[in-house]
Parts: structure tokens; sequence; C-alpha cells
């Protein structure tokens, strides 16, 4: 009898010890799987963080064409003492409507054409003065603006045509050496109101605007969605 009793005990234990060690190797089991888990999260994050961080470097690259052509604009203009305010960040060239036409006419100034004789040679001269910089500007628009007086219908039709008269008298009045690589670049837009200040009638907003559309904006809209 106490020899099948100890029998029994023996069996128990060997169950036991058994268990426990089948208890050991499974909770081995689920910390390699934890573990794996873990390095596989890590290495995601490492490679998001390090596509982020080209995605950057490669758009700092694309941006630096368009910094050095605005800058180049903005150095043109003060050695020229030509008064425009130049965007340092697009390079928007704004020109008062006070420079260019009497309130309410689309018919340029005679000072609006001395004006012109002398910024235009300049400014497509920038634009010209260097391969990469004509690459670098798909287009250039001339784009008509006015305050928020009046109404809507009424100012976008007074914006296309004032733009519209700068670019006739650009092209059929005045000769300058990069005309015609010019005219392949150039359009004219009205704007009206739209980016006028809706509060009141700010003379500040009634003027015309030379945009320049960038390349390298274009490729870095490509590039921003090919990452997404």
């Amino acid at each position: 009898m106490i020899t099948a009793n100890l029998v029994i005990v023996e069996v128990v234990m060997d169950d036991f010890i058994r268990g426990e060690i089948n208890a050991e190797i499974v909770e081995e089991d689920d910390s390699s799987i934890y573990l794996s888990i873990a390095d596989i999260m890590s290495s995601l994050l490492m490679f998001f963080a390090l596509l982020f961080i080209t995605t950057l470097l490669q758009l700092a690259q694309k941006d630096a064409p368009k910094r050095v052509v605005i800058g180049n604009v903005v150095g043109q203009m003060k050695s020229n003492n030509i008064n425009v305010k130049v965007n340092p960040e697009t390079g928007d060239v704004s020109i008062q409507e006070s420079i260019l036409f009497a309130k309410g006419s689309t018919e340029l100034k005679p000072e609006g054409k001395t004006f012109l004789r002398s910024f235009i040679p300049v400014y497509s001269g920038v634009i010209f003065s260097k391969p990469e910089f004509e690459k670098e500007i798909s287009r250039v628009v001339i784009e008509g603006h006015t305050s928020s007086d009046g109404d809507n219908k009424t100012n976008l039709q007074l914006s296309l045509l004032r733009s519209a008269s700068v670019y006739n008298y650009i092209f059929y009045d005045m000769n300058f050496p990069t005309k015609a690589p010019l005219s392949q670049k150039i359009l004219a837009a009205g704007r009206g109101e739209i980016e006028s200040d809706k509060k009141r009638d700010n003379p500040g907003d009634r003027k015309v605007v030379f945009r320049f559309q960038f390349r390298s904006d274009e490729l870095k809209k490509d590039t921003v969605k090919t990452s997404l």
C-alpha cells in the first residue's frame, strides 16, 4: 500500500514538474512573440521617420532654385531703383494702381507706360539671365486686382481689362531683348476683389501683380502626393 502511494506521489510530482516546464516554455514563446512585434513596430517607426526626413530634404532641395530667382528679382529691383513691392516668399511683384491707372480706368497713364518701360526689361532679364532660372519659372501671370468697393462682376471685369492693357502694352508697344521668350511664358488674368479686404475699401488692394509659377512648386506637390 505504501509503495502504491509512493508511485502515485511520484506520478503527480512528475506531472507537476512537466507542467511547470511546459508553462515556462509557453511564457518564453509569448515573450518572444511580444518582442518580435515590438521589433517590427520599432522598425516601422524608424522607416517612416527616415522617409519623412528624406521627403523634407527633397523638398528643401527643390525649393532652392526658387529662392535664388526671388533673391535676384529683389536685388535687381533695388539696384535699378524700381519702386515695387516684392514678396520674399513667392516672388510676387505688386504695382500699385496709382502708378499705372487712374481710379476706375483701364487705360494706362503716361507715367504707367514709363514705369513699364523701366520695369519689364529688368524683370524679364532676370528670368532669362540663366538657363536654370528660365527652366525654374514655368509661367508668369499678370494679375489685375481691385478693392472690395463696387460689385464683384464689375471689379472682375475691371481687373481683367487692366491686366490685358498691361499685356498689350508690353508686347505691342515695347521692345526689349527678351520679349520673344517672355511672350511664351506670360498670360493675363483678372482676380477682381478675391484677395481684397472685405471690411473696407483698401487702396492697397487696387494693383497689378506679376506672379511667378515655379516648376519646383509643381514638383513639390507631386513629391508630397507620392509620399502620401
